[in-house]
């Protein structure tokens, strides 16, 4: 199975809450809750608009979008 694919700004967020280890990452709530309050407000409007696919990457992973990371790495 693929990762899912998310924004650089959504990846940073995500990986920010699981560094963080306040919360078990399958609490989506919560992990929305802390990606706000740690300054991630993409990552938290994202958690909460793709809730489906937050599932789907906490079990295959998350990957930066191809778009993103292009424009991320100058290419």
């Amino acid at each position: 199975m693929s990762r899912v694919s998310v924004p650089k700004a959504v990846l940073d967020g995500l990986e920010a809450v699981r560094r963080s280890g306040l919360t078990n990452m399958l609490d989506r709530p919560v992990v929305a809750r802390l990606a706000k309050e740690f300054g991630f407000d993409e990552a938290a409007q994202w958690t909460e608009a793709h809730r489906k696919e937050f599932s789907e990457g906490i079990f295959r992973g998350f990957e930066m979008e191809e778009a993103t990371r292009r424009t991320h790495d100058g290419r």
